[in-house]
């Protein structure tokens, strides 16, 4: 266990890696000491607090058919639904009434919802509700992109999924551009976003070497988020029958990610609790501080299907947040109602 500390204060304290210790480190049998490494480093920084952020699914419309996702456009059974601008307001209301200071508008890339369709609901956000918006919409133009942050979005969630382009191409088609996407991020963070990215852990096709590129992304981009699950087939995609991502690996690569940067905003997604009973609680122990509240409308939740069995995790009232505190209680944590922003030395508002 010794080999496995003296490689993890190293890379916090260098913030570099080989790609032969993230070998060891991915390959460990006992990997609790990792998890400690990085769990007393999300300690440090932020107690025993969790950060909410209210998630709001706005469409399951998607021009985009990545081989993975539910939502491609190829998917013919999947129910389509998008949520207009009132019903997205009354949802933002629902988060502020909870007390909820983040909410997250995410959808497919949907051409419905034009620049002009998204500033008129933002506008409506900041000029009744003091909370952060993110926003996980998909790649958007540099214009539109500039004029959202104009209008006062502060966060925007992209996730890069990987780093090699061929990778990228084996799980993608051609018309997507994987240059663009990596190219956007930097665009965003160049903005002012608070800027997320992240991938997902045991996707088809995928090596080693491809998740010690991204970690090597993530030190190039120093986002303030990053969003790691694990991979999960869905019946309606041509991965259908390719393995789940293994809940181990995404436990190894969360503590790496969390030593990498100790403020970064790190959330035990709901992929997590999909794969595992208790995935989000280990998730939360290997270094995580943010969980994602589905506070949706549930046309959308019982329709945003990015994967198979995809669970429920609706926060509707005070009880439903109770129980949330509740099961963050069990293992020595709790909400924190406060906006979390990153607070590193990169932070943007």
């Amino acid at each position: 266990m010794k080999k496995t500390i003296d490689i993890c204060n190293n890379f916090y304290k260098t913030k570099k890696i080989s790609f032969e210790d993230f070998k060891y480190l991915m390959e460990l049998d006992d990997y609790s000491e990792l998890n400690k490494f990085a769990r007393d480093l999300t300690i440090k920084n932020f107690g025993n607090k969790i950060y909410i952020r209210g998630l709001i699914e706005i469409s399951t419309y998607c021009k985009n058919n990545c081989y993975y996702c539910g939502l491609r456009s190829a998917n013919n059974n999947m129910d389509r639904m998008r949520l207009s601008k009132d019903e997205i307001l009354k949802r933002v209301e629902k988060a502020n009434t909870l007390g909820i200071k983040t909410v997250v508008l995410q959808g497919g890339e949907d051409d419905f919802y034009s620049i002009d369709y998204l500033l008129d609901i933002l506008k409506e956000i900041k000029k009744n509700y003091d909370m952060a918006v993110t926003l996980s919409l998909g790649e958007r133009s540099y214009d539109d992109l500039k004029k959202l942050r104009e209008f006062g979005a502060n966060r925007f969630l992209l996730r890069h999924e990987t780093y090699d382009k061929d990778h990228y191409y084996k799980i993608h088609p051609e018309s997507m551009s994987f240059r663009n996407r990596i190219d956007t991020l930097f665009e965003l963070k160049d903005l002012g976003y608070q800027t997320g990215c992240g991938m997902m852990i045991g996707s088809p096709y995928q090596r080693l070497e491809n998740l010690y590129e991204d970690l090597e992304l993530i030190l190039k981009l120093k986002p303030q988020m990053v969003g790691l699950g694990p991979f999960i087939p869905h019946h309606d995609t041509p991965f259908r029958d390719f393995p789940a991502g293994k809940l181990e690996d995404v436990l190894k690569i969360l503590s790496i990610v969390r030593i990498a940067d100790e403020k970064l905003l790190l959330p035990a997604t709901t992929a997590l609790g999909t794969i595992d009973e208790e995935g989000r609680e280990k998730g939360i122990l290997a270094g995580c501080n943010v969980l994602m509240p589905n506070i949706g409308d549930e046309k959308l939740r019982q329709n945003y299907k990015l994967y198979d069995n995809k669970i429920g995790t609706e926060v509707e009232n005070s009880d439903d947040f109770f129980h949330l505190n509740e099961k963050l209680k069990k293992i020595g944590y709790e909400i924190s109602l406060d906006r979390g922003d990153y607070k590193g030395e990169r932070r943007n508002v």
